[in-house]
């Protein structure tokens, strides 16, 4: 059973539409990919929590792009395996820990034509985590939510091509910036439940050079 604090993330999983979540939304044609990523809540010493990984910088597409674990959707599964067999693979992450309670609806990535579903768990019976591979993860960070909200640690990035949009500075010295889709789905949905407290959208950072490797757009990865 979630604890009561998840209950508007619950109630709000439930009404929220993509078009909430996102302005991309796939064609009729576009035949995408399938994907699923898991939005995992804790509660721990440092209070709750959101699970997130850091890709390798040295990566040739999305260099130390921040996500949510998660990858392809392979045949036979559900969106809600997938994910957690991803989160188990990159971060080492017991599955039997976590309580699966809602699905957001599927989202479009358009530079990579993924149709991603993102998974939201209750990580009731936390476990280690740690880099699994470090060709792939560079690290495994679980963000203090309150610490996410804090208007201190809000700012909009700016990417080359133009497009400005909502981001989070996170990490021990708050010197990671999550930025793109997944940025895009936390910002929204904290939106609509109620948890954001207003931040300056007005203070820009540009992304670092070590992000814009091979970056096709601002969707990013998730």
């Amino acid at each position: 059973m979630i604890p009561d604090w998840l209950q508007p993330i619950r109630a709000g999983a439930a009404s929220i539409s993509a078009n909430d979540l996102t302005a991309f939304l796939p064609p009729g044609d576009a035949s995408p990919r399938r994907g699923a990523v898991l939005m995992l809540f804790g509660e721990g010493e440092r209070g709750r929590s959101l699970l997130l990984t850091e890709r390798a910088h040295d990566m040739r597409s999305h260099p130390g792009q921040v996500s949510f674990p998660g990858g392809s959707v392979e045949p036979g599964e559900t969106a809600v395996e997938a994910a957690l067999r991803e989160a188990e693979e990159e971060t080492g992450l017991d599955p039997q820990g976590v309580e699966v309670f809602a699905e957001l609806p599927e989202l479009w990535l358009p530079p990579s034509n993924f149709a991603v579903t993102p998974v939201l768990g209750w990580w009731h019976r936390p476990s280690p985590v740690s880099v699994v591979d470090p060709g792939e993860v560079h690290a495994v960070l679980d963000e203090s939510i309150s610490e996410l909200v804090d208007p201190a640690h809000r700012v909009s990035v700016r990417h080359p091509s133009g497009w400005v949009g909502p981001a989070f500075l996170i990490g021990q010295d708050k010197d990671v910036i999550l930025w793109g889709f997944t940025a895009g789905i936390i910002s929204r949905l904290f939106d609509y439940v109620g948890w954001t407290i207003p931040w300056d959208s007005g203070r820009v950072r540009e992304l670092p050079s070590y992000m814009l490797s091979n970056v096709p757009g601002p969707e990013g990865r998730s």
